[in-house]
């Protein structure tokens, strides 16, 4: 896989964005930038008082997360965890890196409403997911990623990823 890629990996709260998104900088040997990390202190209270976000508290957040992409586009690549729900927003991260790769972890919500409510230290309240759900657009056909399944653990959705992402960029015979 061309180290010039950058990798989003996606999804709703509580798929392990960050877990997976760290190994597969490991294994790929990538940059990994955490998206939450891009999102202003106003963003982060409003989540954490229990209030979604809206496109207007997103755009920022996109834009911060578009410039890292951009920065890593063609030259080193990296891999970034960022929700990435709608397509509008993965269009516009795809502005800055038309090749970007996406990853999107999926999940049944009883299983991703445990990880929640077992994880710590963590802004984004179980309270929402509900709200990250209904904003949810799955990858569409045109769109250039892969759907992985996280009800296994770290190290198998981490290697499916790897696969996926192999499947991705090798060019057709």
């Amino acid at each position: 896989m061309s180290t010039q890629r950058v990798i989003v990996v996606m999804g709703v709260a509580g798929t392990g964005k960050t877990t997976v998104g760290r190994l597969l900088s490991e294994r790929l040997g990538l940059p990994y930038a955490e998206g939450d990390a891009f999102h202003p202190a106003a963003n982060v209270a409003k989540m954490a008082a229990g209030h979604p976000l809206d496109d207007a508290d997103r755009w920022p957040w996109l834009d911060a997360v578009g410039e890292w992409i951009r920065n890593r586009a063609g030259t080193c690549g990296g891999v970034i965890a960022a929700s990435s729900l709608k397509r509008v927003y993965r269009d516009r991260l795809r502005a800055t890196a038309p090749r970007a790769v996406f990853v999107h972890l999926t999940g049944e919500r009883p299983l991703i409403e445990q990880r929640m409510t077992a994880r710590r230290g963590h802004f984004m309240p179980t309270t929402l997911l509900e709200s990250q759900y209904a904003a949810l657009e799955p990858l569409q056909d045109d769109e250039l990623g892969a759907a992985i399944d996280v009800s296994g653990p770290p190290e198998d959705v981490t290697e499916q990823a790897l696969a996926a992402l192999r499947r991705l960029t090798t060019p057709a015979n």
